[in-house]
């Protein structure tokens, strides 16, 4: 797939998620298969530009291109400034949010709110894809506001007319929250009103389901999100499955263990040990969901703040882990 002059490797997306990809889980993604990982989105509230947080987000020193970086806001002038501020700090590709769903966002009349406004929509679009000049301009949103309210495919049009690259979109609308099952036909009428790319998003949880929502979209790539969490493997096994039709094994208890453990590592460096610890504790509960007594080492790894006794206990819990599996 082709955004701009970048031709990706697949057609794996990593969502971008708040709070979950940063730098090191970009990298770890991209390493396991992705053909491009999105970053966490920024606001364009350029007050927080000079934010520990917002510095952090921004930062993609080591990784691979295509990099790209999220906005989100509802002002054409702010997102303009914030897609030029983000290109000066490395991004290979500016996206835009519309399709995210928290009353936070919305409240604020950004991320899926900005579907109610389509001429709000086509400013914004116009003003971002004018201030990023040569950088390609991409952008992800919902199918609509509600059921009653599906203008996914007037949406699409806009974006196209305005210069946007490519469009990934979520088969839920904004009232559906991330309840109920994603609809994939509003992705596949968009697919067919559209000349350019479209990405496909929304309970994409395995190779089976990749090829499936492909298929039935029509849909350039797919975009995968809560289903790599603890599971960043997931996009050599779409790959694989796509390219051959089989289905990889899945990693052994070792493997695991060591793609655990570097990720671990890299959070540390990236954050510090004491921000670092607290950003693992999510990762390991996510890498430990359906291990046998994962609920109580849950329970205890939560509750050290110092990454040598997190790594000894995660190694210690695999260990375990190993050692029953080869006694059974």
């Amino acid at each position: 797939m082709q955004i701009g002059p970048y031709t990706l490797d697949n057609q794996l997306v990593l969502a971008p998620m708040a709070g979950i990809t940063d730098r090191p889980f970009r990298q770890l993604c991209r390493e396991m298969g992705a053909g491009l990982a999105v970053s966490e989105m920024v606001s364009s509230n350029s007050l927080l530009w000079g934010s520990e947080k917002t510095k952090r987000r921004a930062n993609h020193e080591g990784e691979n291109a295509p990099r790209s970086v999220q906005i989100m806001g509802a002002d054409p002038q702010m997102m303009a400034e914030a897609a030029r501020y983000n290109i000066d700090n490395g991004a290979q590709i500016i996206d835009i949010n519309m399709g995210c769903p928290a009353k936070k966002v919305c409240n604020v009349l950004a991320g899926s709110a900005l579907l109610r406004d389509e001429t709000l929509v086509g400013q914004i679009l116009d003003a971002v894809v004018a201030a990023a000049g040569n950088i390609p301009v991409t952008l992800k949103i919902r199918t609509g506001w509600d059921s009653e309210n599906r203008n996914g495919v007037a949406i699409a049009r806009i974006a196209e007319s305005a210069g946007i690259q490519a469009l990934a979109i979520h088969g839920r609308t904004r009232a559906d929250g991330y309840t109920g099952d994603a609809e994939y036909q509003t992705i596949a009428a968009i697919k067919d009103a559209i000349g350019i790319p479209v990405i496909a998003n929304g309970d994409i949880t395995s190779p089976q389901k990749a090829r499936a929502v492909l298929e039935q979209s029509g849909a350039d790539a797919v975009m995968i999100g809560r289903a790599a969490q603890g599971r960043p493997w997931i996009f050599r096994e779409i790959q694989h499955y796509l390219q051959t039709g089989q289905l990889l094994p899945e990693p052994s208890l070792e493997e695991v263990r060591e793609i655990l453990l570097g990720h671990l590592h890299n959070l540390y460096a990236f954050y510090g040990e004491f921000t670092g610890v607290r950003m693992a504790r999510k990762h390991i509960s996510w890498y430990s969901k359906g291990q046998r007594h994962g609920g109580a080492f849950r329970q205890a790894v939560n509750r050290v703040d110092g990454a040598t006794q997190q790594l000894d206990m995660v190694q210690e819990f695999f260990m375990q882990l190993i050692e029953q599996q080869e006694a059974a």
